[in-house]
């Protein structure tokens, strides 16, 4: 058995995470981090001050990360001195935050760290790749994307993974975030940022030519999408060789 502690364990995403963990037949749910104590399907949740010496008392294989970008790269800290291996699904981390969880994981433990495990979104940036690469002339492009009220980044993890991927094909690009006031459109990707209600998850690539459009998009219309994907590579990093990975590496992509 694969034992797991949560991050983030009673928030939105770390409940189906560990409602998920406990049904599986491979992993053991042995605990939770949050920023209170409690508990959640029988397993203790602490403070994440405390998620030091929590660690070195349960002993956990996989620590699953679904946190805000401050906290994250604390726990991840924690957790690859350990030598416990990672899923990290926290997104809006900085550059500087990004060197210091890369310099905390190459070498010391295995670290899927994805902005998101859904595997439709994985295969949906593979359909972006290879229209924009087909599309690279005569097309304008423009991203949008949705979420729920509560979400505090913006634009999204997703949405940054699908702009890195709509630069790598098409060349660097200005990013524009919305757009006011009198000015006509140039070679550069319009970024569109919808906050509200109770909505999982959207993105969609509009390549606009002429005399034609093709929008490329994903819908999830529920967290348990990302919560199954983050298990599964759960499953899959523990025992690995040590250093980043991706959901390709896990779904063999």
């Amino acid at each position: 058995m694969t034992k797991v502690v949560v991050c983030g364990a009673l928030g939105r995403m770390g409940t189906i995470i560990g409602r998920l963990v406990t049904e599986s037949p491979d992993l053991e749910l042995v605990g939770g981090v949050d920023i209170r104590e409690g508990s959640f399907y029988g397993a203790p949740v602490v403070e994440a001050e405390k998620i030091g010496e929590f660690l070195d008392e349960v002993r956990p294989d996989v620590l699953i990360d679904f946190t805000v970008a401050s906290a994250s790269v604390e726990n991840i800290k924690a957790a690859a001195s350990r030598g416990v291996a990672l899923v990290v699904g926290t997104t809006g981390f900085s550059v500087e935050q990004r060197e210091e969880i890369r310099t905390a994981v190459e070498g010391h433990v295995p670290a899927v760290i994805s902005s998101n495990y859904s595997v439709g979104v994985n295969i949906f940036w593979k359909l972006i790749r290879e229209a924009a690469r087909l599309l690279r002339e005569g097309y304008d492009v423009e991203v949008t994307e949705a979420h729920h009220r509560y979400k505090k980044d913006a634009p999204s993890g997703t949405a940054k993974t699908i702009l890195e991927i709509l630069d790598e094909e098409l060349g660097p690009r200005p990013h524009v975030y919305g757009r006011e006031g009198m000015k006509e459109r140039e070679n550069e990707i319009g970024v569109h940022v919808v906050r509200g209600g109770d909505i999982v998850g959207d993105h969609s690539v509009l390549f606009a030519g002429n005399y034609e459009t093709i929008e490329l998009s994903h819908r999830a219309y529920d967290r348990a999408v990302f919560a199954s994907g983050a298990v599964r590579a759960a499953a899959w990093t523990h025992g690995r060789t040590p250093g980043i990975y991706s959901m390709d590496d896990v779904l063999g992509l």
